[in-house]
């Protein structure tokens, strides 16, 4: 979990990308309060301030004056770090990243589809950051992975029915999947913007 917990210094960054990762800790209080406590305390933000961060962007979005989630996210986070295209299905779209202070081997991804719209939100591993050592039930810690590696690390895995993403649009990737862990054991796995929140056993192997 150690490369993706805060730093202990707070970070120095504009207001509306401070805003912006509050917004994201704000999400994912519910799951790990003492991590997100943690990570305001290193962003210098008091509760009041995530819960006003997440008020203004929840105005932003719902405004019937917004624009596009594209240009939304650019004019918060600046212009993307990379932009690469992707195809998902039939369908081809953009994927743009940018670097967040708050965690220095993620990116926050926006895949982008006809007319700005956003087909997905998400946290992913920096392309030149190291990949997560996940072989064990034991390495699932929270914030320890994104959605895409657990489902790789334990293949074959699926999101845990009701949770199946859509197109054209589904934040986050999938909420949830279940998979068997090396032990035989079946998981359940929770995730909040593709990061790993927490884990819990739903089916132990037979003796």
């Amino acid at each position: 979990m150690a490369g993706n917990q805060p730093g202990t210094r707070t970070c120095t960054m504009g207001g509306m990308e401070l805003d912006f990762q509050l917004v994201l800790l704000r999400r994912m209080a519910d799951h790990n309060p003492d991590l997100v406590e943690d990570a305001r305390r290193t962003l210098g933000a008091s509760i009041a301030d995530m819960r006003e961060a997440n008020k203004r962007w929840q105005a932003m979005a719902r405004s019937p004056r917004s624009r596009t989630a594209a240009a939304r996210y650019r004019s918060v986070l600046g212009p993307p770090e990379r932009e690469t295209k992707r195809t998902v299905g039939d369908l081809e779209c953009a994927a743009w990243q940018w670097p967040l202070p708050l965690w220095p081997t993620l990116r926050f991804e926006l895949m982008v589809g006809p007319g700005g719209a956003a087909w997905n939100e998400w946290l992913v591993r920096a392309p030149d950051a190291p990949t997560p050592r996940l072989e064990t039930y034991d390495d699932l810690t929270p914030w320890s992975c994104t959605v895409d590696e657990a489902a790789r690390a334990f293949a074959p895995a699926r999101p845990l029915e009701g949770t199946a993403p859509t197109l054209p649009h589904f934040v986050g990737g999938p909420p949830g999947l279940t998979f068997k862990v090396p032990d035989g054991r079946q998981v359940v796995a929770e995730f909040t913007w593709g990061l790993l929140q927490r884990t819990a056993v739903i089916d132990e192997p037979r003796r």
